[in-house]
């Protein structure tokens, strides 16, 4: 199981701030059971340049791995991008995807979607793309349900957070969208060891409690049609 949406990369982001707290999150994700996870550090296009970027996300992740050692959760490298006008034409996109896929993390903007919006992402899927929508139950609320199944009804993919399950405000929500088969990756979107640390491990728990096992295997089978080996869950 892979845990598509982090900020374990010190230094790069809002997210961890040292290399001591991104070994303490490895760890806790080892204890969870997760053998792998995406560290997708925030890709802002009017502050930097994919070159700058990638070449501060190769040094995080260096940095990282040299201190982690061989153990623990395997680290693959992204980004999450957020949503400029614009995207679509981006000559860089291919650089940002997650390494060894054409799966592209986006953040969508935090108002109402406009039709330029999802023609952006339209021509991202033309490009032979496939977007992953980060984090789409924090758009809900900006965005009349009709957009909202529009937009899940698109060639791309739905990433949700754990929070999203384990807040008893949203999770009957969260679990209507795993049983109709709109979610196909969750993340912790982990930031730190407090407030926003690893938790996909008690997500899995009671997704496979309230849904059955079914609903982690197909989970599974969405990252192995993706182009990821299969790999076990916490039982």
């Amino acid at each position: 199981m892979i845990d598509f949406h982090s900020h374990v990369l010190p230094g790069i982001d809002d997210g961890s701030d040292s290399v001591s707290t991104s070994l303490t999150m490895l760890e806790m994700w080892r204890e969870q059971g997760i053998p792998r996870v995406c560290a997708t550090p925030h890709f802002v296009a009017e502050r930097t340049t994919p070159a700058r970027f990638l070449q501060k996300r190769d040094e995080a992740f260096n940095e990282l791995r040299a201190a982690a050692g061989d153990g623990g959760p395997e680290l693959l490298l992204g980004a999450e991008v957020r949503f400029f006008d614009g995207i679509s034409a981006a000559d860089e996109l291919p650089m940002l995807c997650l390494e060894g896929t054409q799966l592209l993390l986006i953040e969508m903007p935090f108002t109402r979607w406009t039709e330029r919006m999802l023609g952006e992402i339209t021509e991202i899927c033309r490009r032979g793309l496939i977007p992953v929508a980060a984090h789409l139950e924090r758009y809900l609320s900006f965005n009349p349900k009709k957009i909202i199944r529009r937009f899940m009804d698109m060639d791309i993919l739905i990433q949700c957070n754990a929070e999203f399950f384990l807040e008893r405000r949203t999770e009957r929500k969260a679990l209507a969208l795993m049983r109709e088969g709109r979610i196909h990756f969750l993340g912790s979107d982990a930031h730190n060891l407090t407030s926003r640390a690893p938790n996909l491990g008690p997500a899995l728990a009671l997704i496979e409690k309230k849904l059955g096992r079914e609903a982690v295997e197909r989970l599974l089978r969405v990252e192995e049609k993706a182009g990821f080996g299969r790999e076990s869950v916490p039982q």
